[in-house]
C-alpha cells in the first residue's frame, strides 16, 4: 500500500511544492544519455516528475506507481499524455522491452518486505531488453541519516502553496528496528486548520546485500556509484540484463 503523501488526494496534490528541488533527476537523466535509452520504465514514479523529463526529451515512457492520487497528478500535468501511467507495481507489468528501469528518491527503500523486493527486481528485469539496464539508488546505512534529520526541529517548515496556502509539514521518528525506520509526517493546512499524517518506513539495506540480492534475479552489476546530489550518502547501483540467459 502506498504511504499517505502518496495516496491521500490532498497530500499528493501537494506533493511536488513541498519538494521542489529535483535536481537529484539530473543524474538519472544523464544516465538515460549515457545509455542512449529511447524507452524506460519508472518504478515507483510517483507525482510524474522523472516520467515527464524524459517524455519531454521523446523518450518513450512507462510510469508505474501503486498510489492512485499521485498518479492522478501525473495525468493532470502538462506532458501527462505522453506517457503511459499505470496503477501498480513492478511486479505485474504487461509486457514491456524497455532499454532502462528506474526507481528514483526512496522507491527502492519504500519495499520493505523480502518477497516483494525479490518480485520487484524480476519485474524490472522482465521488463528489460537483453542488455538494457537498471538503476536505483538506496541510502548508506552506515550514515545513519534518521539521527540527525527526521526530527521536528530539524525538519520544520512553512511552504506557500498555490491555491492551498500555508500548509506547516516536519517529520519526526518513530522507530528503528534492525533495517527498518519508521518515521510520521505531518501536515498542517492553515486554510481550514486540517492535520494530516503519513507514516513509512524505509529498509537501509547493505551494499553487499543490494549486491546479491541484482545477481540472485540474474543482473550483472556493473557499478555502484555516488549520488552527485547527496555525495558520501547513498548507493547508486547500476545492473544490467546480459545479452542472453534466464527470460
Amino acid at each position: 500500500m502506498a504511504d499517505e503523501n502518496f495516496g491521500h488526494p490532498r497530500l499528493a496534490a501537494i506533493y511536488d511544492p513541498l519538494d521542489p528541488d529535483r535536481g537529484d533527476l539530473d543524474a538519472y537523466l544523464r544516465i538515460a544519455e549515457e545509455f542512449g535509452a529511447r524507452r524506460v520504465l519508472d518504478i515507483g514514479c510517483g507525482t510524474g516528475v522523472f516520467a515527464l523529463l524524459l517524455a519531454g526529451r521523446g523518450i518513450e515512457v512507462v510510469g508505474v506507481d501503486p498510489a492512485q492520487a499521485s498518479l492522478d497528478v501525473a495525468r493532470g500535468k502538462p506532458g501527462g499524455d505522453k506517457v503511459r501511467w499505470i496503477h501498480g507495481d513492478a511486479t505485474a507489468l504487461p509486457p514491456l522491452r524497455v532499454d532502462l528501469a528506474t526507481m528514483t528518491a526512496n522507491a527502492a527503500q519504500q519495499i520493505v518486505d523480502d518477497r516483494e523486493w525479490a518480485s520487484t527486481l524480476r519485474g524490472a528485469y522482465q521488463a528489460l531488453r537483453p542488455g538494457g539496464h537498471f538503476v536505483f539508488e538506496t541510502r548508506d546505512p552506515a550514515r545513519r541519516a534518521w539521527e540527525e534529520e527526521w526530527n521536528r526541529e530539524a525538519s520544520y517548515s512553512v511552504t506557500m502553496v498555490q491555491e492551498v496556502g500555508a500548509v506547516e509539514s516536519w517529520t519526526e521518528l518513530t522507530g528503528v528496528d534492525g533495517q527498518l525506520v519508521s518515521f510520521r509526517q505531518t501536515y498542517v493546512f492553515a486554510a481550514d486548520g486540517q492535520v494530516l499524517t503519513s507514516t513509512s518506513t524505509l529498509r537501509f539495506r547493505e551494499r553487499e546485500e543490494v549486491e546479491a540480492d541484482l545477481a540472485a534475479q540474474g543482473f550483472a552489476v556493473r557499478d555502484v556509484r555516488d549520488a552527485p546530489d547527496r555525495p558520501g550518502r547513498e548507493f547508486v547501483f547500476v545492473a544490467r540484463r546480459p545479452d542472453t540467459g534466464r527470460v
